[in-house]
């Protein structure tokens, strides 16, 4: 188990934990709480995970990719700074692929298998749904979004990704956890907070009497987490629920709490990161309000909102993401839509004669 070095105390977002522990390695956050990494094989090259000392075993927050990397450094975890107790319970923040792709793993070996009831739902029903190519619905969608027709027809004819290319297959049974529910986990009390946007049912988890938030990808220190619109609910508002959950959360955070996100590094000045999180969605809201003076489909607003070449490796998250801000503001009342030739939905700023 390494050492925490303390990063620079001056920043308003401030980082006590600098250096993140190598792959099966982990650093000590507080007293039976470990903080373990585990590699990931894209531009966000990492997942972290918490491992919370029960006595009798350990309960796992999260688990990582199935995948060969991901397997194998939690292998030297358990064989190394985990070794002597087995994991007993895993317990999920949300349903996305980095997240809960190690559960049915722990589940062979013993553990319980912990989540919201939503977290469950997507995760077990995404990995049965396998597809060798894109269904008629999705085809359908990435055309209204203005998806350029020689990289439709280039996404037709490929097996799209798939949940159960790296997940493992989820469990019958599990275990659920509510909003406000207190939780035991490395002998402390957890209060469940709930949020939205990213995934839904996202389980958050605030130490009772205490300054531990464990944050998922509903807090983040320094990226937004994405928020995305899909064919399964193409007029769906991740933005407002993700707003929504961000001005919750302020009410019961403060800037002394340590949060351990899903993640980047440990950091405190939670009060401080959530007004910073509301005020880049408002601020990218209103430049997307403002650029819609002329009629843009979806993929036409890439520049507007993310204001950098979008690569092939981040083109799908930079869509559903678009979607997400057209469909708030065109929820909102305050831009309009209509058909273009191709079948691509064009997005238009309302006048005073529309």
């Amino acid at each position: 188990m390494s050492e925490a070095r303390l990063a620079d105390p001056g920043a308003a977002i401030r980082h006590p934990f600098a250096d993140p522990p190598a792959p099966g390695e982990a650093v000590e956050i507080a007293e039976g709480i470990l903080w373990l990494r585990l590699p990931l094989p894209m531009a966000l090259d990492h997942v972290n995970l918490y491992a919370l000392d029960d006595g009798d075993g350990w309960t796992l927050i999260d688990t990582g990719l199935n995948s060969r990397a991901c397997r194998e450094a939690l292998t030297r975890a358990l064989d190394g700074p985990l070794a002597g107790k087995a994991v007993r319970r895993v317990v999920l923040t949300h349903y996305h692929p980095d997240h809960v792709g190690l559960a049915g793993w722990f589940r062979e070996r013993g553990a319980e298998l912990v989540a919201t009831r939503t977290t469950w739902l997507f995760a077990r029903m995404l990995t049965l749904d396998e597809q060798g190519r894109p269904r008629p619905e999705v085809l359908d969608f990435w055309r209204d979004a203005g998806m350029p027709a020689d990289e439709l027809a280039r996404r037709a004819g490929e097996r799209p990704f798939n949940f159960a290319d790296v997940v493992a297959p989820i469990p019958l049974g599990y275990t659920r956890i509510r909003d406000g529910q207190v939780i035991r986990m490395g002998g402390r009390d957890w209060r469940v907070r709930i949020g939205d946007g990213h995934a839904p049912e996202h389980a958050t988890f605030w130490e009772e009497g205490g300054d531990l938030v464990i944050g998922g990808d509903q807090l983040l220190p320094a990226i937004s987490p994405n928020l995305g619109v899909y064919a399964t609910e193409p007029m769906a508002d991740p933005v407002a629920e993700w707003l929504g959950s961000c001005r919750a959360f302020a009410t019961v955070a403060d800037d002394d709490q340590l949060v351990l996100p899903g993640h980047q590094l440990p950091f405190t000045g939670l009060s401080r990161r959530l007004g910073q999180m509301i005020d880049n969605h408002l601020a990218a809201l209103a430049r997307l309000e403002d650029a819609l003076q002329v009629p843009r489909t979806a993929v036409e607003c890439f520049p507007v909102l993310y204001r950098r070449r979008i690569g092939q490796g981040e083109y799908t998250l930079a869509l559903v993401e678009a979607v997400a801000h057209l469909n708030h503001v065109y929820l909102a009342g305050r831009i309009t839509r209509q058909r273009r030739e191709d079948g691509a939905w064009l997005w238009k700023r309302k006048t005073s004669e529309s």
